[in-house]
C-alpha cells in the first residue's frame, strides 16, 4: 500500500485474498502471509517497472483498530462455548499462549479440538471428564474440548501423553479454579 497520513489508510497497490484454514494458528498464518508478502513485493516492483501498477483506495467501512494483545486476555473462560475456546487457543499461539489455572499452577494450552465423540454429560465448566494419551477432555459452557498439547510452568510444549508423564491429571479435577482449602489440585 502507499504511505498516507493515517494508520494503514493509504491506497492499495496490490491485493490477494487467502482463506484462514480451520486449523490455522496466528503462527502459521504469520508464516503464510510473510511468504505471500515477499512474493507480492517482487510482483509489485515488476509491475511498477512496466507501468502497470494501479492504486485503489481502501474501503472505509469495516475498519477497526486492533489493540495490542495483553496476557490476561488469553486466560480461558471455561463457561464459554467449546468452539470459541478452541479458536481462542489457536489465536493466542504463539503469543501470549492460552492459559488456565490448575490449582496454583498456570498451564498453557497450545492444542485442542472440539470433542464431539463422547456423549454430553453434566459437569462444571472447566471440569475434566476424561484423561488418556489422546487428550484431556474438559467440560465447557457449551460442549467439550479435548486438550492435546500443553505446557507446565518452566517446561516446554508437550503432546498430552508426554505432559501427563510429569503432570498427572484425573477426571473430576477442575481447570480455571483456584484450589479451595483442604482440596488437592
Amino acid at each position: 500500500m502507499q504511505m498516507d497520513a493515517g494508520l494503514d489508510t493509504g491506497d492499495m497497490l496490490l491485493t490477494e485474498k487467502r482463506a484462514i484454514g480451520p486449523r490455522a494458528t496466528t503462527a502459521t498464518l504469520h508464516d503464510e502471509l510473510a511468504a505471500l508478502g515477499g512474493r507480492m513485493i517482487v510482483e509489485a516492483l515488476e509491475l511498477t517497472a512496466r507501468g502497470g501498477l494501479t492504486a485503489t483506495p481502501q474501503p472505509g467501512e469495516g475498519v477497526t483498530y486492533a489493540h495490542k494483545i495483553e496476557k490476561h486476555e488469553a486466560t480461558i473462560d471455561w463457561s464459554q462455548p467449546a468452539a470459541l475456546i478452541e479458536r481462542r487457543i489457536r489465536a493466542f499461539d504463539p503469543f501470549p499462549g492460552a492459559s488456565t489455572l490448575l490449582g496454583d499452577a498456570v498451564i498453557k494450552i497450545w492444542g485442542a479440538e472440539i470433542d464431539g465423540f463422547l456423549p454430553n454429560e453434566a459437569g462444571l465448566p472447566g471440569q475434566i471428564s476424561s484423561v488418556n494419551d489422546e487428550g484431556i477432555t474438559v467440560t465447557c459452557g457449551d460442549g467439550r474440548l479435548r486438550l492435546t498439547e500443553l505446557q507446565r510452568p518452566g517446561g516446554k510444549r508437550l503432546l498430552v501423553r508426554d505432559f501427563l508423564r510429569g503432570f498427572p491429571l484425573h477426571a473430576g479435577q477442575r481447570l480455571g479454579a483456584a484450589p479451595t482449602e483442604g482440596s488437592a489440585p
